[in-house]
């Protein structure tokens, strides 16, 4: 989209867990890579912890751009690939911020921070993708009307990511 002639890139959320097992922080890493590709922005909490740190790094070493919704006052914790650090000083209520700037949102595995990520986006009417998990029942209403979709692979979660914003 084009206004003026200032390109707007999509933002894409990529949330999860604030620590996960390897293979979850390899689908972050490429994920971040495959957002990049398609130019969109990467948009997490930008903590340098689990799912966040290797998403920014894949996306910020494929030449993309990075935004973390911080949940401290300040930017030391922020992970080294984030670009545009922005301090909230909101602890978790900087999920709202995360799911609201993002106009899709891509779930890695997680723990209840991702849940309540999840259920925000979908409440908000946010295309969700749950990247190598699925909710199981709990969301089974916004699965049926198409806003949450599973997907087993970073490539297919892009994919997904990309029929939603045509």
């Amino acid at each position: 989209m084009s206004v003026d002639g200032i390109k707007r890139r999509p933002i894409i959320g990529v949330m999860g867990g604030g620590e996960g097992d390897s293979r979850t922080l390899e689908m972050a890493a490429e994920l971040g890579a495959l957002i990049a590709a398609r130019d969109w922005v990467l948009l997490n909490g930008g903590r340098n912890a689990g799912v966040m740190a290797p998403s920014t790094r894949g996306a910020a070493e494929a030449g993309g751009l990075t935004v973390g919704i911080l949940p401290d006052s300040d930017v030391a914790g922020a992970a080294p690939h984030i670009h545009i650090p922005i301090p909230t000083g909101m602890g978790s209520a900087r999920n709202h911020i995360n799911v609201l700037a993002a106009e899709v949102v891509i779930a890695c595995p997680g723990g209840p921070g991702t849940i309540s990520e999840v259920a925000l986006a979908l409440k908000s009417a946010k295309p969700v993708i749950c990247l190598g998990w699925d909710p199981g029942p709990l969301f089974e209403s916004f699965r049926s009307g198409g806003l949450l979709q599973t997907a087993a692979a970073p490539e297919e979660a892009v994919l997904l990511a990309a029929s939603r914003l045509s």
